[in-house]
């Protein structure tokens, strides 16, 4: 029977103080959108001059406590048990409750993952308080300790701020891909415990025979991207985007509205709805730049625009834009790359015939 929890605010907000993190693992790795928790996170804790503790579930898990300590967590602490191998909702929410009501930590965060996601509800159940879900931008009051948690609203045309005063933790859950990963220094110092956890076997609802991994595409680890939108005007277009990607190693994104056509796959869309990127390179290839979109790319470092609009949106965050028939311009630099590509390799292979 499903019950009503109220929220109850602690006697004492003084007693709760430092960042905590859960680091989100996939298959025996950090994930990149728990390393970004860390970025964040100890921006935050070291404003106020306090800790970031993360938190590691699963079962071999020593060397990624230490590597979570190079990353930049001050403090790590891992949960270990071979009921921890793999996420289970119900035996990981009730360890991250069970420490957090032990730590008490004045801030939680969380990656807005799928298994974040789900995760984050259930603590913030659990610790009677709320979460402030799919956050953009965190900052924190450095005078009274609050979190600044803000999110788009209103289709992505504004950003709400929402702060929860009275309840702790105040919790949150981050966009996987808004947020830097921190740079790994080896040898750094930093606390870590590992703790050899037991879970209740009423906590183990179901049995995990196998693991398949699903295959998609994940847009937030690549270094350039092509995306095309409604104005490819047909969804072969996008073969010419996976032409021009593969010349520079990159990968095809795409809006939202060439996806709900069918003319590509879900896991290529980019924006709100899809993936949050920045990478080193963005081409946006016929696309107008409605804020859905641009909410999801708008921190690549040099975004390319090829439009034949040139009042496009897109171009007004755009470093370089191209107002000319993307059918013309595409083929010419595929060439072009091409050529480039056959000058720097017949040198050598002349020297070395």
């Amino acid at each position: 029977m499903v019950g009503l929890v109220n929220a109850e605010p602690p006697e004492k907000l003084e007693e709760y103080k430092n960042v905590l993190i859960f680091l989100e693992t996939r298959q025996g790795k950090l994930a990149k959108p728990g390393l970004e928790m860390i970025s964040v996170g100890s921006a935050i804790a070291h404003k106020v001059n306090e800790e970031l503790i993360g938190v590691i579930l699963g079962n071999d898990i020593d060397d990624l406590v230490q590597e979570a300590g190079e990353y930049g967590c001050d403090r790590v602490i891992g949960l270990k048990s071979k009921e921890l191998k793999d996420f289970r909702t119900i035996p990981y929410s009730v360890c991250m409750a069970d420490l957090i009501a032990e730590l008490k930590p004045n801030i939680a965060l969380i990656p807005a993952t799928r298994n974040g996601r789900d995760l984050a509800s259930r603590i913030a159940v659990k610790s009677k308080t709320g979460v402030t879900a799919d956050c953009t931008e965190l900052d924190i009051d450095p005078t009274e300790r609050i979190l600044m948690a803000r999110r788009p609203t209103y289709g992505e045309s504004t950003l709400a701020e929402i702060l929860c005063k009275k309840h702790r933790p105040q919790m949150a859950t981050a966009r996987p891909g808004i947020f830097s990963v921190p740079e790994k220094v080896p040898g750094r110092k930093f606390q870590s415990e590992i703790r050899k956890t037991t879970v209740k076997k009423e906590n183990l609802k179901k049995e995990i025979v196998s693991f398949k991994p699903k295959s998609t595409l994940d847009l937030t680890s690549s270094k350039i991207i092509v995306s095309g939108g409604l104005g490819l005007g047909k969804p072969s277009g996008f073969e010419m985007l996976e032409k021009l990607a593969a010349e520079i190693d990159g990968k095809v994104g795409a809006s939202r509205p060439t996806v709900d056509m069918g003319w590509i796959g879900r896991d290529h869309q980019v924006g709100q709805t899809g993936q949050s990127v920045r990478p080193d390179i963005y081409f946006a290839c016929g696309i107008s730049g409605k804020a859905q979109h641009i909410m999801g790319m708008r921190l690549s470092k040099n975004i390319v625009s090829i439009n034949t609009d040139p009042e496009a949106e897109i171009n007004s965050i755009s470093d370089y834009i191209i107002t000319e028939d993307l059918y013309k311009v595409i083929p010419e630099l595929i060439e072009a790359i091409k050529k480039k590509k056959g000058g720097a390799i017949a040198p050598a292979a002349a020297k070395s015939a």
